[in-house]
């Protein structure tokens, strides 16, 4: 049986070990750009077999949230060059989350203070988050526009353009799509969010239609070895639903398949909530098998609430990849204390969003004794 300290191969990554560290949103970058303190917290945790970056927009108009990074400018690419060779130096491997939130966002974060998009003018009962008088406060969602199809052609190249430039230019091993959490792709791709009537509303293949072209035009420039895809079937996560997930998440692993993908990133029930989830039942087991009957080669990550014990289980049950979010915060070294037994550092969640060095880089590690 694999061990989570096993080496395994995702596409054309070679990972030291099948502990990966989650995206997790820490709106420490002021004005879309990375910073010397995002390079220091992501090369402390180097040790992960993966570090996937916090969601990072792909435009001005995907962002959704105040201080969060960009990879469409170029003091944002610098900034990333400086992330990525310091955890390179330290021997890990990094890809960068593909983010376009969608109508998840507000007037204030938008191009000259225009309405967020989406598939169809439906607010999200979400909320997101500004920097109100220094401090970051928790506001309602502002109502989106219906994306015109002639635009949809824009934002699959503003994809692939996001994936070279992190690629070629800001030297990332790879790049995750962003297609959960109720975010753009997941959006158009959930009946309860896509009310739409053309090529891109309605049935199954329809829905799926813009994650699929965003993936191909991604995969065609960089990649497919190179390229992972974040999914979430249940969550309610930013008003997320839709009314028959399986067949919908189904078809789209299957289309998945055909790309020879390096991981596909799977949220098991509602993100930072339960696994299991009654009300809202998901085969994950028939989804993997959908998924490598179609020819789908990509190791399989799975994520939400894993501790070492469930991860081991997860691992015994045909998982390729363990991702790990919360843990990775207080607890740089998280891959020495999971293969020690070591008691794990307490995050504190008063510091998640916003600030300095506090609660982000200052966390102990073991000592060496």
């Amino acid at each position: 049986m694999s061990s989570l300290f096993d080496t395994v191969q995702a596409g054309d990554l070679l990972l030291a070990n099948r502990i990966v560290m989650a995206p997790l949103t820490r709106n420490r970058a002021p004005d879309a750009i990375p910073t010397p303190l995002m390079a220091e917290y992501y090369a402390q945790r180097a040790t992960a077999g993966l570090l996937i970056t916090e969601a990072t927009a792909i435009s001005h108009q995907g962002q959704g949230y105040a201080d969060v990074p960009g990879l469409y400018g170029t003091e944002q690419l610098d900034g990333w060059k400086h992330v990525t060779q310091a955890v390179h130096d330290e021997g890990g491997k990094i890809v960068v989350q593909l983010w376009h939130v969608g109508r998840v966002s507000h007037c204030e974060l938008q191009p000259d203070g225009g309405q967020p998009v989406a598939p169809s003018a439906i607010t999200a009962k979400t909320k997101t988050v500004l920097i109100r008088d220094g401090v970051p406060t928790f506001v309602a969602t502002s109502e989106p526009r219906a994306l015109d199809a002639g635009e949809l052609p824009e934002i699959v190249h503003t994809y692939r353009a996001a994936a070279l430039n992190a690629v070629d230019t800001a030297g990332f091993d790879g790049v995750e799509i962003h297609g959960a959490n109720g975010y753009l792709l997941d959006q158009f791709l959930k009946n309860g969010s896509n009310q739409r009537t053309d090529d891109y509303g309605g049935p199954i293949r329809n829905r799926a239609r813009l994650m699929l072209e965003a993936t191909r035009a991604i995969v065609d420039a960089i990649g497919g070895g190179r390229t992972g895809i974040r999914l979430s079937p249940v969550t309610p996560a930013n008003d997320a639903f839709d009314s028959d997930p399986q067949p919908l998440f189904e078809y789209v692993v299957k289309q998945l398949a055909k790309l020879n993908l390096a991981y596909v990133h799977l949220i098991v029930g509602a993100t930072g909530g339960p696994r299991e989830m009654p009300e809202r039942p998901f085969d994950y087991a028939a989804l993997k098998a959908a998924y490598r009957a179609a020819g789908g080669k990509g190791a399989w990550m799975v994520n939400n609430g894993y501790d070492k014990a469930t991860a081991e289980q997860a691992l015994k049950d045909g998982a390729d990849l363990v991702a790990f979010g919360k843990p990775f915060i207080a607890n740089p070294d998280l891959v020495r204390r999971l293969r020690l037994d070591a008691p794990l550092n307490e995050p504190d969640k008063a510091t998640f969003y916003g600030g300095g060095a506090e609660g982000y880089t200052d966390y102990p590690v073991l000592s060496n004794e």
